[in-house]
């Protein structure tokens, strides 16, 4: 019996140490992911990332990059080689996305997300869309994975750009030119999207259609048809149909420009003096100075 107790005081003695060895153990793997935690440094990117969205017509246009600096480098010809493919930044590549099917260079592109890739060269740059948007720069870049390539014209800036950098110019109702600026070196390519279709289209079911009596509704088809020199009378009928049941400043203007542009020249003073007096009483000297001007032209 002596012998058992013995044995059993031994075992629990065992389990006492390894338990405080386990401890010991498990103290000293926290210590360590602590000090490793401890011992990140946290510093800026040398090229840090960005990301620039533009509505351009109907559709969501966003790009997302790197920008590299100078720091005193040569870029185009030595950092950058001619006639090599660059990711158009640093670090991963460039990438570009559309909500809808766009036009590029005359090319339809469809409604998504590729990377953009572009070759330099000293007068001109070739721009490519890839379907790969995965890869780490260039390193893996397929040409049988563009979609789309096109040359563009190099220009020369007087101004330094020291940072790259990505922006959007030139905006209409349809489209805007993407430009990209480094060092002296600017170059834009052009992207247009659908508008007219889909607006006609719209306008078509809610107001000629469905034959609406709303003013907003009216005053918004008469609007795009007037600024996009549609069917004038069929813009005229609209607006006079919103101004008899809801006039505001804005609308009876929209209203004197039709009716200057159909030669109703008596009828388009009156709207404009209606639409002044309506701007002068909501302090608008916006649409005030609008209506002035118009009148002006008229006589």
């Amino acid at each position: 019996m002596k012998k058992v107790l013995i044995n059993f005081n031994s075992n629990i003695q065992l389990l006492q140490i390894m338990k405080k060895q386990l401890f010991l153990l498990a103290s000293l793997m926290v210590m360590v992911s602590t000090w490793s935690f401890a011992q990140q440094i946290q510093m800026p990117q040398a090229s840090p990332s960005a990301q620039i969205s533009q509505k351009i017509g109907l559709t969501d246009v966003s790009v997302e990059y790197s920008r590299p600096s100078t720091k005193g480098r040569k870029i185009f010809g030595e950092l950058v080689p001619f006639g090599q493919v660059w990711r158009t930044g640093a670090n991963a590549a460039t990438t570009l996305s559309f909500s809808t099917d766009v036009i590029i260079a005359g090319n339809n592109v469809p409604a998504g997300k590729y990377a953009l890739y572009s070759i330099p060269g000293k007068t001109s740059w070739t721009i490519v869309l890839s379907k790969n948007t995965e890869l780490w720069g260039a390193i893996g870049y397929n040409s049988n994975d563009d979609i789309l390539r096109f040359e563009v014209d190099a220009n020369k800036l007087s101004r330094k750009y020291e940072t790259f950098e990505i922006s959007f110019n030139n905006m209409t109702d349809t489209g805007a030119d993407l430009s990209m600026k480094w060092e002296n070196t600017r170059v834009d390519f052009r992207i247009e999207t659908e508008v007219d279709p889909i607006v006609m289209a719209q306008i078509k079911e809610l107001v000629i259609d469905a034959k609406t009596t709303n003013p907003s509704l009216l005053y918004a088809a008469a609007n795009y048809y007037y600024t996009n020199t549609k069917d004038m009378s069929l813009a005229y009928a609209w607006i006079k149909q919103s101004v008899e049941s809801d006039p505001k400043y804005w609308t009876v203007h929209l209203k004197a420009k039709i009716e200057a542009t159909l030669g109703m020249k008596t009828e388009a003073i009156e709207s404009a003096q209606q639409s002044m007096k309506m701007a002068e009483e909501a302090k608008n000297p916006d649409y005030i100075a609008l209506n002035e001007r118009l009148i002006k032209s008229l006589k």
